[in-house]
């Protein structure tokens, strides 16, 4: 099934189906559409403090993000983010950075941003806790998805049967290439590695035209191709295997189909504006009984 998009006056949020029946809770992904924010062409909906938008202009996208939630006055829990697997508690001690919170308090949204990278949402229907996490390459390569699980455990005693998982939108497989370091190292942690990635060659009109300027004295089907390689990574599906890994069943998890690189007439990607781009926030919170 694919996401669900809500319009509010000009802002436009994604949500998950499997999460948007459950009565108390307050999510969404945001997306480009609506805002104040000039610096990316037109009126957008910039939700993180960048260098070519004013804080003022963010805090006035907030503001409206989270009154289109349905949430008007409650605060945003914002850590810096830096690609790790660190998940913090919310409220308690903890340091100003991190790429995962989590909650059982009422009123307060717990938020990451992304601009290709994958926000992932936790919900313990049984429990009324919410997880958001933040899983970029790094962060899946070091477990983050797994993790959020074991710390909803750790919390609230949550059990995989009451969860549900939402993986939003993101870079996805058709766009996302990484170099082979990447893949080595996913190699390195993951049995079903191989199955992450796609490589492809690419086609080149000197090499069909002139074959004969590459032939080689290897015996055939040893050389070395001389074709340029694209490796791609496919990251929702390496968080959702995660999430299986940790006790959640397929039902359990909604997957969003919108690639940030794809859409960029909705969504912002850093790698398609080449770094000077806005970003988005995923959002949840628990409503007061």
């Amino acid at each position: 099934m694919g996401p669900r998009t809500a319009r509010w006056q000009k802002i436009e949020i994604v949500q998950a189906p499997n999460l948007a029946s459950i009565p108390w809770l307050v999510h969404g992904f945001s997306t480009r559409r609506g805002g104040f924010s000039e610096a990316y062409g037109g009126s957008a909906l910039n939700l993180g403090y960048t260098a070519e938008d004013l804080r003022e202009t963010v805090n006035r996208n907030r503001a409206a993000f989270v009154k289109q939630l349905g949430a008007s006055g409650w605060p945003l829990v914002v850590v810096r983010q830096f690609h790790s697997d660190l998940i913090w508690l919310v409220p308690g001690e903890h340091p100003p950075a991190g790429d995962g919170l989590l909650t059982g308090d009422e009123s307060v949204l717990l938020t990451v941003r992304t601009a290709d990278c994958h926000p992932i949402l936790l919900v313990d229907v049984k429990k009324r806790a919410v997880a958001v996490l933040h899983a970029g390459w790094r962060g899946t390569l070091k477990r983050i998805a797994e993790k959020g699980v074991g710390e909803m455990r750790r919390w609230f005693g949550s059990r995989p049967e009451d969860l549900r998982a939402a993986i939003g939108p993101g870079i996805q497989g058709c766009c996302y290439e990484v170099g082979e370091e990447v893949r080595e190292q996913f190699q390195s942690q993951f049995a079903y590695a191989d199955r992450l990635f796609t490589v492809t060659k690419e086609s080149d009109a000197i090499h069909e035209r002139y074959p004969l300027l590459f032939l080689t004295a290897r015996a055939p089907g040893h050389s070395e191709s001389l074709l340029p390689v694209k490796i791609r990574l496919d990251l929702v599906t390496a968080n959702r295997r995660q999430l299986l890994a940790a006790g959640l069943r397929p039902r359990q998890i909604s997957r969003s189909p919108l690639c940030t690189f794809c859409r960029r007439d909705l969504l912002f990607s850093h790698r398609a504006d080449k770094g000077v781009t806005g970003r988005m926030m995923a959002v949840v919170g628990i409503r007061p009984r």
